[in-house]
């Protein structure tokens, strides 16, 4: 059992790893798009006031909430946003953990695995959710932008985990 929290443990420090590369994917691509915020302000969605102009973390935290009763209050959003996007990451960075535990492999391939199926995942999900359209409406070029930060994140998790599980 302590070998599965290790590999859980690792895994989420792995995921918090793959979120920052992400997340430096997108920033890069905002600022080429011409975008100037300093990158701790786009990181902290500074400037977000409500779920209406939100990320979709954010709008994933409204719609669950309010599938349980509770309305979040627009004064929420950017937080829920933060949490929801980091929580998520290092979620799936702990499931890369427990499938390397399970496979017996610490290869960085395994994170691009992880990755390929977390952004499967969110066009299955989120659409119900009514966060995302449906897969088929969206062009190939924005869900190649969104699955090349996928491809990143799972890279740097495959590798952070790989290097972190070598240590003695």
């Amino acid at each position: 059992m302590t070998s599965l929290i290790t590999s859980v443990a690792k895994g989420a420090i792995a995921g918090a790893a793959g979120t920052l590369a992400m997340d430096l994917v997108w920033y890069r691509r905002f600022r080429q798009g011409g975008g100037s915020q300093p990158f701790i302000d786009w990181e902290t969605s500074d400037g977000t006031e409500g779920y209406e102009d939100a990320g979709a973390p954010a709008r994933t935290a409204k719609a669950v909430a309010g599938m349980i009763g509770i309305d979040l209050p627009d004064s929420s959003a950017r937080m829920a946003n933060n949490v929801v996007h980091w929580v998520t990451g290092v979620a799936w960075g702990k499931g890369h953990g427990v499938a390397a535990r399970v496979a017996g492999t610490v290869s960085p391939v395994l994170g691009i695995g992880t990755a390929v199926v977390a952004w499967a995942a969110s066009y299955a999900v989120l659409p119900k959710l009514g966060v995302y359209k449906p897969m088929a409406e969206y062009d190939r070029d924005v869900l190649w932008q969104d699955l090349s930060a996928h491809l990143v994140y799972g890279a740097v998790l495959g590798t952070t985990y790989r290097l972190i599980s070598s240590r003695p």
